[in-house]
C-alpha cells in the first residue's frame, strides 16, 4: 500500500516580471522556473482543474462515510483512510492556489453539492454502490492525472545557454519536477483507492455498468468545465 506524506509539497512560484527574467543568468531564470505565457496558462489550469476535482473527492466520501459509517461500521478505517488522503490532496492543491495566485473554479458551490449528493445517494444505495462510485470517479481521475504528467514531461523544458559553450541544454525546471512528483503520487494513490474499490465488491453494484458509465460522464464533464470556468 502507498503511504502518504502529510508533509506538504511546496513549489515556488514560477512567475516573476518579465524585467527580473531579462536581467537575470540562463542559470538563474532555471533556478527561478522560468516559463513561457502558454505554459504558466497550464499550470493555472492544472491547479485549478485538480483543486476542484479533489475538492469533489473530498465531499462524495463526506457523504459516503456519513452514509455508511453507521450501517456498516467495518467500512469506516477504510472510507476514513482514503477520505483523509483526499482532505490531504485538497489542502495541497488549496495551497499552491494561493501560491499561484490561481482563481479557484466559478463552480465551486455545485462541485460541493453535487459531490456531496453522489456520497451520499451511493452510500445508501449499500456498500456496492458506493464502490462502485469510487471505482468509476478514480478511473477518470487516474487517467486525468495521466494525462497531465505527460504534459509536464513533453512540453516543459526549458532551455538553459551553457556559458562556457553556448550550447543549448534543454532541462526541466525544479518546479516542474515536483510537480510532476506531485501529481505521479496524487495519481498512485487515487489507483490504490480503485483497487480497494474493487477488492470490496464495486462490481457486485446492480446496475453496475450503467452506474459506473453515469458517474465517468459526470466526472469527465466536471473536469472540462472546471478548467475553463
Amino acid at each position: 500500500m502507498i503511504r502518504h506524506s502529510r508533509n506538504l509539497i511546496k513549489l515556488q512560484s514560477v512567475r516573476y516580471a518579465s524585467t527580473k527574467g531579462k536581467e537575470n543568468s540562463a542559470t538563474e531564470n532555471l533556478r527561478l522556473g522560468y516559463l513561457s505565457d502558454a505554459q504558466n496558462a497550464y499550470m493555472d489550469r492544472v491547479i485549478r482543474v485538480d483543486q476542484a476535482g479533489e475538492l469533489g473527492a473530498n465531499f462524495i466520501y463526506n457523504g459516503q462515510y456519513l452514509a455508511l459509517s453507521h450501517k456498516r461500521p467495518d467500512l469506516k478505517p477504510i472510507l476514513k483512510h482514503m477520505w483523509e488522503q483526499e482532505i490531504h490532496h485538497h489542502n495541497t492543491f488549496n495551497n499552491l492556489q494561493v501560491e499561484r495566485r490561481v482563481r479557484p473554479s466559478l463552480l465551486t458551490p455545485l462541485w460541493k453539492v453535487g459531490a456531496m449528493g453522489l456520497g451520499i445517494a451511493t452510500g445508501l444505495m449499500g456498500k456496492e454502490a458506493a464502490m462502485a462510485c469510487t471505482e468509476a470517479v478514480e478511473t477518470v481521475i487516474g487517467g486525468h492525472y495521466n494525462q497531465q504528467l505527460r504534459v509536464l514531461t513533453n512540453q516543459f523544458h526549458v532551455d538553459v545557454v551553457n556559458e562556457e559553450t553556448g550550447v543549448n541544454t534543454p532541462t526541466v525546471p525544479e518546479e516542474i519536477k515536483d510537480m510532476q512528483k506531485l501529481v505521479s503520487q496524487f495519481r498512485d494513490e487515487e489507483l490504490e483507492h480503485l483497487d480497494t474499490a474493487v477488492e470490496h465488491d464495486a462490481h457486485g453494484a446492480r446496475p453496475y455498468w450503467l452506474l459506473t458509465e453515469a458517474i465517468k460522464l459526470t466526472c469527465r464533464g466536471a473536469i472540462w468545465t472546471a478548467e475553463r470556468v
